[in-house]
């Protein structure tokens, strides 16, 4: 490991006081498994739905469709597991703090710590905003975070509110929930949704029921959540919402993260929609 990472384990801080590169590089590394919310202070932090080729062009207009649940960050040529836009030393195959690899032929998913064995020349890897790259402003704003200061995950459920299909890719909007007093859900509000690359504002808050989610203590990803008495449960679109499309959709190979288990890009959460803009510097 590098000495930033040695020496924030030697001080106490641990991973979580890490800069984006080091990171990464401790998950490629072995050193770090967890969820990242909390991690990679202030960075853009990204979900991964990696496709052959074959389905990339429906994949991506399924992204354009359904912006909230599926902000595009970021696009890789086929078969390249750089994404130099997002982190000059990223390898998509490794940098991942836990990956699922779904097959046609198979049942469910195959959990893997990296994609060294199952990388393919046609894979392309599309990266997509996610809610811990707002998580930091909230924080920042002092407006506490149970899953964070417990160091769990955050909850997620599968909803009845529909995504905008597009070839075989379609299915549910599945959402993150975030508990807050009733003063902190609307700063939370506003303060998400100057996010748009990382889902923007809430899509639901209150009765959990009008988006049809029976039951809040049984999430169907993450952790169950710790609610207070009086705090008001606030839904956001979350990036396990493509996994749900990709199991309708059920291409030969197909791999996403983990939940929770986000690439923490090098880009600022505050200034990603400038920095993704298409504008660089000019050669000297």
């Amino acid at each position: 490991m590098s000495s930033a990472i040695d020496s924030a384990l030697a001080s106490g801080e641990g991973f979580r006081q890490l800069s984006a590169p080091d990171l990464r590089r401790a998950i490629r590394g072995g050193g770090f498994r967890g969820p990242t919310a909390g991690y990679g202070r202030g960075c853009l932090q990204g979900n991964l739905a990696i496709l052959p080729v074959s389905h990339a062009g429906d994949f991506l207009r399924f992204c354009i469709n359904n912006p909230k649940p599926c902000p595009l960050i970021g696009v890789s040529e086929p078969g390249s597991p750089r994404l130099p836009a997002l982190g000059a030393d990223l390898d998509i195959r490794t940098d991942v703090a836990g990956y699922r690899v779904f097959r046609r032929e198979e049942d469910g998913y195959r959990s893997a710590a990296n994609l060294l064995d199952v990388w393919r020349d046609d894979l392309v890897t599309f990266v997509l905003g996610c809610s811990f790259s707002f998580e930091d402003a909230i924080l920042r704003a002092g407006i506490p975070l149970a899953h964070v200061e417990a160091g769990r995950n955050v909850p997620m459920y599968v909803t009845s509110l529909k995504t905008s299909p597009s070839g075989p890719f379609g299915g549910p909007v599945v959402v993150s929930m975030r508990a807050f007093s009733a003063a902190d859900a609307i700063q939370a509000v506003l303060l998400s949704d100057r996010y748009r690359l990382a889902h923007g504002a809430p899509v639901h808050f209150g009765d959990p029921a009008e988006i049809g989610i029976a039951d809040l203590a049984k999430p169907d990803f993450g952790d169950p959540p710790n609610l207070r008495s009086g705090e008001v449960p606030v839904f956001w679109a979350c990036g396990v919402t493509p996994q749900m499309a990709i199991r309708q959709a059920r291409p030969e190979i197909a791999i996403t993260h983990e939940p929770g288990h986000m690439l923490v890009t090098d880009l600022s959460a505050d200034a990603a929609e400038f920095s993704l803009g298409g504008v660089r510097p000019a050669s000297t």
